[in-house]
């Protein structure tokens, strides 16, 4: 995608094969035809009662071969998988009655009793899955009854096991000394130059936007300030990549907004300001550790229908035109940010919509592209100025690209506004809210 847009990165390592910059969170909701295909073999075989076929074709549905993420091995009516979650890696096998999968949590070599209340506290809000520990081995387990065992269940069962193991892993070992790491050999370091980028303008960003805060009535603007804090949560979720214990940390502030209760925006709005200003404190290296590349098979959010994206874009965008009028640009351009980042934040969304979103990145925040090594055609830093051909390249080639399976998806570009930021955002993002992705 980032070669389709402005070339390989001059920050890859020049080397073919290896991983360039990754931006968002994997997707699982971008099958093509003919994985979509094997899940309803999947089910037909189930109905048939052929378990083993059913199980083959249901890996070969959740494998990603653009990602390598799955391997899964017959013999007979057993067989044998294995596929990535972060930084995890869930194994198991299965014969003719029984299926069983694995994924290792941490090591505990002394036995600790905040650990284990931890948890029983997890157990207790997990369906399918549940914790174990084996010769001081902490895991999780699932495991099924073959003729229960349909692709339905299989998926969320696995997903369930392999989202969650992946965030606590992490969690567990920071919050515990007593326990150690393991089974994350599989991980990828970044390369030193994107992590000090990274780290930049993680600081920088959360610099501005509370530097811009300080500006604003808190009390008349709260609903500004929360889309402008919002923004820069689901930016730095995006454009970061943050994992662990960072990850949490953003959660959490986003977690303020949404919380069922009866307090004011504005006091959501402080306490979201204190929590970036925490951020701002970490020292580098901890930023650094929770940094890091890897393969995953499920997403951590699900696909919703896209009324529901619509509708989110639409709202956020409903709420520009003040700031437009009174001339607080930069607020506008920001809630016209929210609105689809909103999006890629909550939803497991459509491949060609987080390449949309991508681009839109792109055009409003190119120091950071070209920080990373890439060209970036679509704004002239000195003369501040949007460059229309090359933005209409760019959407024309993610339509292209997805006509086989969104025939209808197309942007009405003469509705562009290519006046400013603040107006190409507006009318970029409605745009997206307005197109067709009615599958062939």
């Amino acid at each position: 995608m980032l070669e389709k847009f402005f070339g390989r990165s001059k920050n890859n390592e020049g080397e073919e094969g290896k991983p360039t910059v990754q931006f968002g969170r994997y997707s699982d909701n971008n099958k093509p035809i003919k994985k979509l295909t094997r899940w309803n073999e999947a089910d037909l075989l189930f109905k048939e009662k052929k378990y083993s076929k059913s199980i083959a074709a249901f890996f070969d549905y959740l494998s990603d071969d653009a990602v390598q993420n799955v391997k899964h091995k017959q013999s007979g009516s057993g067989g044998s998988f294995q596929f990535y979650q972060g930084s995890k890696i869930i194994t198991g096998t299965y014969n003719k009655e029984w299926l069983e999968a694995e994924v290792a949590l941490a090591s505990m070599p002394v036995l600790s009793v905040p650990v284990m209340r931890r948890l029983l506290e997890m157990n207790f809000a997990l369906y399918y899955s549940r914790c174990a520990l084996t010769d001081n081995k902490l895991s999780m387990l699932f495991d099924s009854d073959l003729e229960m065992a349909n692709p339905s269940k299989l998926y969320y069962g696995l997903r369930e096991l392999a989202t969650k193991a992946d965030k606590q892993d992490d969690l567990l070992v920071q919050d515990f000394t007593s326990l150690i790491s393991i089974d994350n050999e599989h991980i990828t370091d970044l390369p030193e130059k994107e992590k000090e980028i990274k780290f930049t303008f993680f600081q920088q960003w959360i610099k501005e936007t509370l530097a811009l805060v300080q500006t604003i009535d808190g009390e008349k603007y709260s609903g500004g300030v929360a889309y402008l804090l919002l923004s820069l949560a689901y930016r730095i979720d995006f454009l970061i990549v943050p994992e662990g214990r960072l990850l949490q940390a953003l959660e959490k502030i986003v977690q303020i907004y949404f919380k069922k209760d009866d307090r004011p925006i504005s006091e959501k709005n402080t306490e979201m300001i204190d929590e970036f200003g925490k951020l701002l404190l970490k020292e580098k290296d901890d930023i650094f550790s929770n940094l890091f590349r890897s393969k995953y098979t499920f997403s951590i959010v699900l696909p919703q229908t896209y009324k529901t994206i619509s509708d989110a874009i639409y709202n956020a965008n409903q709420n520009i035109t003040w700031y437009q009028e009174n001339k607080h640009l930069e607020m506008a351009a920001k809630i016209s940010e929210y609105g689809i980042a909103y999006c890629q934040y909550s939803y497991s969304l459509p491949r060609p919509i987080t390449e949309f979103f991508l681009l839109f990145m792109m055009f409003n925040y190119p120091e950071y592209f070209e920080a990373l090594g890439y060209s970036i055609p679509y704004y002239n830093q000195e003369n501040k100025e949007l460059n229309k051909e090359a933005i209409i390249q760019a959407i024309v080639a993610i339509e292209k690209d997805w006509k086989t399976k969104y025939p209808s998806m197309k942007m009405k570009k003469e509705k562009l506004d290519f006046k400013n930021k603040t107006a190409l955002n507006l009318s970029y993002t409605t745009e997206i809210e307005n197109l067709n992705l009615e599958l062939k």
